[in-house]
């Protein structure tokens, strides 16, 4: 009688692991499902906050199962250092970086995981093609955005305030002098490590420059209300590439890409990537669809400055601005 009971216990206990040890795997499994996303994103301003919403926006959407890691390096690139690393010890199945310092900063660390960037300017200057690397590129038309500038304002030397430490600053700038040259038009640069700088900057070239061109600079762009100040003060116009940064700003005219789109379509890249493509099959995305871009005017700082801007521009136009109010165009 005693060696029955003995025996029904080993039982009992023994179905009783075995369900648990079914119920751990099951669980395992269900964990084992969700990817983990790593985010290192250089600092907070408009542009590249649009674009981590975008890509969060866009994987909701999907059937994948994404848990996220939010990195912030506040615009410091040994701190993107240290966010690489940090996210080596996480586990991630991808690792995203907003912005060329971030994406160069995973990339000199992850070599077994895909790499996506975005927000990154030029991609092979900025050693960000092959291998486990691909993502979306945000190069905008720069030769046409200076040309705009020029015919609106009739300037004979345009301004512009870069990061000399940042790769798509330096790219950005040396393609808006090439720009210039070919219009037969003065450049005037000024050189800045960090956003404290960006005003005194703007205040050393203004008094020898017609207009401003604010490219999609990092550093630069998340300071754009002091260049916004230097040239209200001085009545002279700019133009910002980046619309999501200015909207509030009296900036003449801004014309590049919607980030939200931009973030779009990196979630797209990220999918494509945790679904089994390989980055090298990806490569570098550019986005060249119209509708990927805005173009905004300020009829308000135009009436002020005495420019005139044409019927068939502001026809093109994706916003515009007149007593104040801001119209978007369907």
């Amino acid at each position: 009688m005693k060696n029955h009971k003995l025996l029904s216990t080993i039982l009992i206990l023994s179905l009783a692991t075995t369900t648990l040890f079914a119920q751990g795997t099951q669980e395992d499994s269900a964990v084992s499902n969700v990817k983990k996303i790593g985010i290192s994103k250089l600092l907070p301003h408009p542009a590249l906050d649009a674009v981590e919403q975008g890509i969060q926006d866009y994987l909701a959407t999907t059937d994948l199962e994404v848990e996220y890691n939010l990195q912030n390096a506040n615009g410091d690139i040994s701190t993107a250092s240290s966010i690489a690393q940090q996210l080596k010890s996480d586990n991630c199945d991808v690792v995203v970086g907003i912005a060329t310092p971030s994406a160069q900063s995973l990339a000199n660390v992850f070599t077994d995981i895909p790499v996506v960037f975005s927000a990154v300017t030029d991609p092979v200057s900025a050693s960000l093609e092959g291998g486990n690397i691909c993502g979306v590129s945000d190069s905008n038309p720069v030769a046409e955005q200076i040309k705009l500038l020029v015919e609106l304002t009739g300037a004979k030397t345009i301004g512009n305030v870069y990061a000399s430490g940042e790769a798509n600053g330096v790219v950005l700038m040396e393609m808006a002098k090439a720009a210039c040259e070919d219009l037969g038009v003065e450049f005037v640069s000024s050189a800045v490590s960090n956003t404290s700088e960006v005003k005194m900057a703007a205040q050393s070239i203004i008094d020898r420059v017609d207009a401003i061109y604010v490219a999609t600079d990092n550093t630069v762009i998340s300071a754009v209300a002091s260049i916004d100040d230097v040239c209200g003060k001085a009545g002279k116009p700019y133009l910002s590439s980046d619309p999501t940064s200015t909207g509030d700003l009296d900036c003449l005219v801004s014309w590049g890409f919607n980030y939200y789109n931009l973030g779009l379509a990196t979630g797209k890249v990220i999918e494509s990537c945790l679904t089994g493509t390989a980055p090298s099959e990806i490569g570098s995305v550019y986005l060249t669809d119209p509708s990927d871009f805005e173009l905004w005017f300020n009829l308000d700082v135009a009436e002020a400055l005495n420019i005139t801007i044409s019927d068939e521009l502001l026809d093109a136009a994706s916003v515009i601005i007149k007593d104040g109010i801001k119209t978007s165009k369907e």
